[in-house]
C-alpha cells in the first residue's frame, strides 16, 4: 500500500491545506493525505506531505527542529506578525546590535495562530475582536543568527525546535514584523536541495529514527501486537524493519520490551 514522505517548495499566497489537497486530488480516491507542520499563507517553504500509511507517523516528523530565512521590518508593528495584519509605524528603528535569544525560553503563541482556545482557533477569536488568552508554552532557539542589514530590515536566520513561532521572536525585537519567511529545513530535509523529491517511507523514517532489523518471526509477533526483546533503553524508539520492509514504529515503553505504536503491516 501507498506509503511515502513528498517534500514541496510551497509558493507565497496559499495555505498548506490547498497544498495538501492539490495533491490529494491527483491520488487515487481514498488515499490519505497530511502533512508534518503548516506554513502561513505569506510564508514560502518546506512543506512534509505524508501520503498513505505514512500518515500514521506524523508525530514524529511534526517534532523535528525546523529553520528558517526572515526578513524582518523595523519602525513598525503588524497586529498578525506579518504583512497580512494591520501595520501601525512607530518610526522606531534600532541602531546598533540586537540581543537575539538563544537557548531554552517560554513564548507565548500570537493571538493570530491555530492553537486552539475553548475549541475555537485563536485567529478565530482574534478577527471576532474577541479577548484571546493563551499559555506560555516552551521552546528552543538553537540559532539565531544575523545575516545582512538595510536601513529598516534585517535579514536572519533561524532554528528552533517545533512549536515555535517566528513572528513572535521578530516581534519581541522591537517594533518588527515578518515580511517574509522561508522555511528551509526540517530535521534532515531540505529545500531547495530534496524540494520536489518523493520517498519511501521508510527511506524517510531512517533519516529521523535508528531502525532495529528483525527475524521473520519477530516481525510478525510485533507486527501483530506481541512486544519483543530488546536492549535499548526506556523511552527510545525504533523503526522496526523485517525481511519484507517496515513492520511498524516501536517504543521502549517498559525496560527490556519494545512495543509497537505504528503497524505497518496487513
Amino acid at each position: 500500500m501507498t506509503a511515502s514522505v513528498r517534500l514541496v517548495d510551497k509558493p507565497a499566497g496559499v495555505t498548506s491545506h490547498d497544498v495538501v489537497a492539490q495533491i490529494k486530488h491527483g491520488l487515487p480516491r481514498g488515499v490519505r493525505v497530511g502533512h508534518a507542520g503548516t506554513l502561513d499563507p505569506f510564508a514560502t517553504g518546506l512543506l512534509l506531505i505524508l501520503i498513505g500509511r505514512a500518515t500514521r507517523t506524523q508525530r514524529f516528523f511534526m517534532g523535528l527542529d525546523k529553520e528558517y530565512l526572515v526578513t524582518a521590518k523595523f519602525g513598525a508593528r503588524s497586529n498578525t506578525g506579518d504583512t497580512e495584519g494591520t501595520i501601525t509605524e512607530t518610526g522606531v528603528v534600532p541602531d546598533g546590535d540586537l540581543e537575539l535569544p538563544t537557548g531554552d525560553m517560554l513564548q507565548t503563541p500570537p493571538d493570530f495562530s491555530a492553537v486552539r482556545v475553548g475549541g475555537r482557533r485563536a485567529y478565530e477569536l482574534a478577527r471576532a475582536g474577541e479577548e484571546v488568552q493563551l499559555e506560555a508554552r516552551p521552546i528552543t532557539v538553537s540559532r539565531f543568527e544575523e545575516l545582512e542589514r538595510r536601513p529598516t530590515e534585517r535579514d536572519y536566520l533561524i532554528r528552533c525546535s517545533s512549536g515555535t513561532y517566528i513572528r513572535s521572536l521578530i516581534a519581541d525585537l522591537g517594533d518588527a514584523y515578518c515580511v517574509s519567511l522561508r522555511r528551509t529545513q526540517i530535521g534532515p530535509f531540505d529545500v531547495p536541495g530534496q524540494a520536489g523529491v518523493e520517498l519511501d517511507l521508510l527511506a524517510a523514517l531512517t533519516q529521523i529514527l535508528p531502525v532495529d532489523k528483525v527475524d521473520e518471526n519477530s516481525a510478525s509477533l510485533i507486527g501483530h501486537g506481541r512486544p519483543m526483546e530488546t536492549a535499548r533503553a526506556v523511552g527510545e524508539t525504533v523503526a522496526i524493519v523485517g525481511p519484507n520492509g517496515l513492520v511498524a514504529i516501536g517504543e521502549v515503553k517498559e525496560a527490556g520490551l519494545l512495543s509497537s505504536i505504528a503497524g505497518f503491516v496487513g
